[in-house]
């Protein structure tokens, strides 16, 4: 880890970065669900995974601006 960022920080990017990879996962290939569950719940319109797309997508926002405030965030002095 970096000097001066906590764990916060590093979960932030973390997450961002793994709902970032489900929101590519999801635009690649759209009928992921039916994939690995065999469960059809859009009857193949795909409309279910591109409403699950959306999820991810505005999670890994907001966890990446949430990691650039904590990022910016002043560190404390540490006092020796």
């Amino acid at each position: 880890m970096s000097a001066g960022r906590g764990k916060l920080f590093w979960t932030e990017v973390v997450l961002s970065g793994v709902a970032a990879a489900l929101a590519v996962l999801s635009l690649i290939t759209h009928e992921w669900i039916e994939l690995l569950t065999g469960w059809d719940p859009d009857h193949g319109s795909g409309s279910v995974e591109w409403a699950i797309t959306l999820i991810p997508a505005v999670l890994a926002v907001v966890l990446a601006l949430l990691a650039r405030a904590e990022y910016r965030r002043p560190t404390p002095k540490s006092i020796t």
